[in-house]
């Protein structure tokens, strides 16, 4: 499976943290199923998927959100408002969860995997990184942000980016605070609307020879 290069890189030119939305355009269903499944496909550090994604469509909730998001439009005119959760911690019964779905998927005896889940346990359980378990699992979510944007972009989609919000008003409100997950970083998905004076704007990238060093 593959995608002609100037494919992806046309997507990746294309794409911009669009900051007007089309208010009255909605991305098609099929579409969406799409990338909800790319979410669903990103990988993860040890495969442990320390993550939950929160899909709003209710105008009424994206409005009650609005004002913890620095007032930015992007929140209710957008088609799909994607909050994407972190882990609060990491614990046994998280390990003993991957443990039991690889060996089913597998096909193999779970307890093979023993040495696997004690490796995972040394590290974020029992392990010094436990002591930084949020920043660990919200790297984690970053990854899935990234390739929500990329898949969308190769679809036609228009993404942004937000960490410009309230974190703890959004917990309130989405009824998180004694839940396991927490508001970690947003994404606001549909069609740019025509008004939006960004999406003409030249990228700003640094040259290829600044960033990638080859040793």
């Amino acid at each position: 499976m593959s995608v002609p290069s100037e494919t992806l890189l046309e997507a990746l030119r294309w794409r911009y943290a669009t900051k007007a939305f089309d208010a009255g355009r909605s991305i098609p269903d099929d579409l969406w199923q799409t990338l909800e499944d790319t979410l669903v496909l990103t990988p993860s550090s040890y495969g442990l998927q320390p993550w939950r994604f929160l899909v709003i469509r209710d105008a009424a909730l994206k409005a009650e959100l609005r004002p913890h998001s620095w007032n930015q439009s992007q929140i209710t005119d957008a088609s799909h408002l994607v909050v994407l959760l972190s882990r609060r911690h990491i614990e046994g019964r998280d390990l003993d969860r991957l443990i039991e779905a690889t060996a089913s998927s597998r096909g193999l005896d779970p307890t093979t995997l023993a040495g696997y889940r004690q490796m995972m346990a040394k590290d974020l359980v029992d392990g010094p990184r436990s002591a930084t378990i949020e920043r660990w699992a919200s790297n984690q979510v970053y990854i899935a942000l990234g390739n929500l944007m990329t898949a969308a972009a190769l679809l036609g989609i228009d993404t942004c980016p937000i960490e410009g919000f309230s974190p703890p008003d959004y917990d309130r409100l989405l009824g998180l605070d004694d839940s396991d997950y927490r508001s970690c970083v947003v994404c606001a998905c549909g069609y740019r609307s025509s008004e939006d004076r960004y999406s003409g704007l030249a990228k700003v990238r640094y040259d290829r020879s600044e960033l990638i060093e080859q040793r």
